[in-house]
């Protein structure tokens, strides 16, 4: 079946209330994120909270990739998702948006990948890995990941995408076949 790229009422609409939702989610998995680093620090694990948490923080981007099948998608949905969150008040400001950004790309690189052609459980998978790798690269850069040992990277990395794999994943295949059996999202040649 071909999609366009054009955008209708009720895509913006869903994208929307997409945004809002995980904005919020994004806003209260913040404090969730504290309290996990102070659980995690005595035992020299802190960074791992980032980690355990990433796959709740890149939900938006492959779920609108794989709702809206159009190019740009999952980039506009995590961001969105992300100024919701900053706007509601979360702890890293500004920031968050730059983070949106980051994440809605790398989400939405597993889709270009395939061309965008396929929206199945491979290229949300491919999705997945390319989160988790252009995230990981990212914290590398923007949060220290470099100075740690090569065990802790391993690690870290393993437990990332593990979480974006449970999240971004399977949880957002499931979200996605919900919305499927009520019929609000009608399949049609766009």
């Amino acid at each position: 079946m071909k999609y366009s790229n054009a955008w209708h009422l009720r895509d913006i609409i869903l994208l929307t209330l997409i945004a809002i939702f995980f904005g919020v989610i994004y806003w209260i998995v913040g404090p969730v994120y504290n309290l996990l680093t102070v659980a995690l620090t005595p035992v020299g694990l802190g960074p791992a909270a980032n980690d355990i948490l990433m796959g709740i923080w890149v939900m938006a981007g492959p779920l609108s990739g794989y709702i809206f099948k159009k190019v740009g998608s999952a980039t506009l949905g995590e961001f969105l998702g992300s100024v919701v969150e900053m706007f509601l008040g979360g702890q890293w400001g500004a920031s968050t948006m730059i983070s949106g950004i980051v994440q809605g790309i790398a989400s939405e690189l597993g889709f270009t990948f395939t061309g965008y052609k396929r929206y199945d459980w491979f290229s949300l998978n491919l999705s997945v890995l390319t989160t988790t790798i252009v995230t990981f690269g990212w914290d590398m850069i923007r949060n220290g990941y470099a100075k740690y040992n090569i065990g802790l990277l391993i690690a870290l990395f393993v437990i990332r995408l593990i979480s974006t794999w449970i999240f971004a994943g399977v949880l957002t295949k499931a979200i996605v076949k919900l919305l499927d059996r009520t019929h609000l999202m009608q399949t049609q040649a766009r």
